[in-house]
C-alpha cells in the first residue's frame, strides 16, 4: 500500500511528496487520473479512453489509487474523491505550463 510516511522507490523517509511522486510516477497512473477529471466513468469506458490499457494493470492502477484516497468507486463508475479533485486542479495547472512550454514561450511561474 502506498501512503505518506512509508518508505517508496526514492525515499527511506517516505515524504509525502516523495510518496506522490512515486504513486504518479507508476505507469498509467497519471493517464488515468487525467481521463477521470472530468467525472465517473466505468471500468470499461476508462480503459478505452487509455488506449486499451490491460485490464490487470489498470485493476491495479485503481487498487492503488483507491487504498490512497485519490479515486473512489460509487454507482456510476470509478471517481476521483475530494483529494483526487484537488490532485487534478494541480494537474491542470501543469497542463497549462506544459502547453506554453511545448509553444516555447513559457516562462517560470506561468
Amino acid at each position: 500500500m502506498i501512503e505518506p510516511g512509508k518508505r517508496v522507490r526514492g525515499s527511506r523517509t517516505g515524504r509525502p511528496i516523495m510518496v506522490l511522486l512515486d504513486l504518479l510516477g507508476q505507469r498509467w497512473t497519471l493517464r488515468v487520473l487525467w481521463e477521470l477529471r472530468d467525472g465517473p466513468v466505468s471500468f470499461r469506458a476508462l480503459r478505452a479512453k487509455c488506449d486499451d490499457v490491460s485490464p490487470t494493470l489498470l485493476n491495479a492502477r485503481l487498487k492503488q489509487l483507491r487504498e490512497g484516497g485519490i479515486v473512489e468507486l460509487g454507482d456510476e463508475g470509478f471517481r476521483l474523491s475530494s483529494q483526487g479533485a484537488a490532485l487534478a486542479g494541480h494537474l491542470n495547472g501543469l497542463n497549462r505550463w506544459a502547453k506554453g512550454w511545448a509553444q516555447g514561450n513559457s516562462q517560470p511561474g506561468d
